[in-house]
């Protein structure tokens, strides 16, 4: 049997708001090796895994 999880997924324009920047701006983060890797849930669907973002916060004093 197969367990759901219960992982939640944020989207560039969640991360704008969460850190008071552009939806790009994420994206440039990932480029430059200073945050997490998105992952692909779909064709047209990329997300940021909330707990991967967590663990990076605390790590880097929530700032990125």
């Amino acid at each position: 049997m197969t367990q759901l999880s219960d992982e939640k997924y944020l989207s560039d324009k969640n991360l704008a708001a969460r850190y008071g920047v552009s939806r790009i701006t994420p994206w440039r983060w990932v480029r430059e090796g200073k945050y997490p890797a998105p992952i692909k849930l779909g064709d047209n669907c990329t997300r940021w895994k909330l707990s991967d973002i967590i663990a990076w916060e605390n790590r880097n004093g929530g700032a990125a």
